[in-house]
């Protein structure tokens, strides 16, 4: 995981939905960085003035639980948190999002070509590029303890228009400028 992505994610989702607060954060307990996480996005919400109400889980049943509590305690907007578990289930969670009209901010594109509404995230594409290059060192001969250790350098944000258009919001023009894709 790399640190500060929570506080981008909530930025970008706060600047969406400026009048959404208390926003929702959704984490799985199981995840061993899910902790880091909350950390992470609780400080960056404290910066903002913002009141987040952390939901936990970590079964299908208890994701559809917890988009039940957000919308009777109207949160106004929901960032998910990074995690294996919730990637594998992004159906799912980008149709709770449009079932309960709420705003949602992912991490990786494939939930906005899913139906998310938005994502920001490192590239999956140039990770792969990445442990291509580094599989071909070492099939070159370098010594494996002998690579730099690499973090992404490459992010993308993506916006579901089709999305946006459903859950009756419209983007501001300064953050369609910024994104990578946009999906129509």
């Amino acid at each position: 995981m790399l640190l500060g992505m929570g506080a981008k994610r909530l930025g970008l989702l706060h600047e969406l939905v400026p009048a959404a607060n208390p926003i929702g954060v959704l984490a799985n307990p199981n995840f061993a960085d899910a902790n880091t996480q909350l950390k992470d996005i609780e400080d960056a919400a404290k910066s903002l003035g913002l009141e987040l109400r952390v939901l936990r889980a970590s079964t299908e049943r208890e994701i559809d639980a917890a988009f039940n509590q957000l919308a009777q305690q109207r949160i106004g907007a929901v960032l998910i948190g990074s995690d294996p578990f919730f990637t594998i289930r992004r159906g799912q969670l980008a149709a709770l999002t449009l079932r309960h009209g709420i705003p949602a901010m992912f991490d990786f594109r494939e939930y906005a070509e899913t139906g998310g509404l938005m994502s920001y995230g490192a590239s999956l594409v140039d990770g792969y590029r990445q442990g291509g290059v580094y599989s071909g060192r070492i099939l070159k001969g370098e010594k494996p303890a002998d690579l730099p250790v690499m973090q992404s350098t490459k992010f993308d944000f993506v916006i579901n228009l089709t999305t946006a258009k459903a859950l009756g919001l419209s983007f501001p023009p300064g953050l369609l400028a910024i994104a990578d894709e946009v999906i129509e």
